[in-house]
């Protein structure tokens, strides 16, 4: 791993998790602490961390939104292959709310020859992605801009979503758990998507398999508030058992 590639992923980290220890990213990145350190006091002086005792943390503290940039391009095809699985269950005529997020925006992307579909959104490139598709009927979200990640939240955003009844509701998640249920980073977003579930007939969570077995800050849903659950071959046999008959797997391509 380069010295770019290792200090990328901890930024990665530093997004997801809220706090980096050093003894444990020497470990697993197999440097030695000298080097951690380096790599840290460098990302300070970027203006892209804070260190604290043994380790370093966001600047302000707090566990922020992975940017899009790197969303965009993590677990990419497994995303395609969760979005064409979620897709396969719309129909001509429905109506579709979709979360922001990049396995949301697949979902977004196979869906586009559908015909006669209503679309909700709060992510800005889906809505623009859908606008270009002819004949499509769109809503998209006021509210508040989310940096970094297209998100339109607050409450505006929210209340918006409560004037709609729509067929499907498909939903991110930052983390999936058996006892959690489904939790986001960022708590600006959880009453957004708790609106979203409110407003559809049926809620389908979209979310790759390294999601799975994980919780984070703020609580969206417990599972037996959603439908259904999507992911990839990636989820371990014994972990998915842990989910039931809600979850489906999808097969990737090739």
């Amino acid at each position: 791993m380069s010295v770019q590639q290792r200090r990328r992923e901890i930024v990665r980290r530093l997004h997801r998790d809220g706090y980096v220890e050093a003894t444990k990213l020497s470990r697993e990145m197999g440097v030695d602490s000298s080097t951690i350190r380096r790599d840290l006091d460098c990302l300070v002086r970027d203006g892209q961390a804070e260190r604290t005792h043994g380790g370093a943390r966001p600047v302000g503290g707090a566990a922020l939104e992975i940017p899009y940039a790197i969303k965009e391009f993590e677990h990419r095809r497994q995303k395609v292959a969760i979005a064409r699985r979620a897709a396969s269950r719309v129909r001509e005529g429905d109506s579709v709310i979709l979360d922001s997020g990049s396995t949301t925006f697949q979902v977004a992307v196979a869906l586009r020859h559908v015909p006669e579909l209503t679309f909700i959104t709060n992510d800005l490139r889906i809505a623009t992605t859908l606008a270009a598709v002819p004949g499509v009927r769109l809503f998209l979200a006021g509210g508040e801009l989310l940096n970094s990640v297209y998100t339109l939240t607050g409450p505006r955003a929210a209340d918006f979503f409560s004037d709609f009844s729509a067929t499907w509701t498909f939903l991110g998640a930052d983390a999936v758990d058996p006892a959690a249920g489904i939790t986001n980073t960022n708590t600006l977003e959880v009453p957004v998507k708790r609106a979203m579930i409110a407003a559809s007939a049926s809620t389908v969570v979209v979310a790759d398999s390294t999601k799975f077995g994980t919780r984070t800050l703020a609580r969206v849903a417990d599972l037996d508030e959603v439908d259904l659950l999507i992911t990839d071959p990636g989820l371990d046999r014994s972990r998915a058992a842990e989910y039931g008959s809600t979850l489906e797997i999808a097969e990737l391509d090739g």
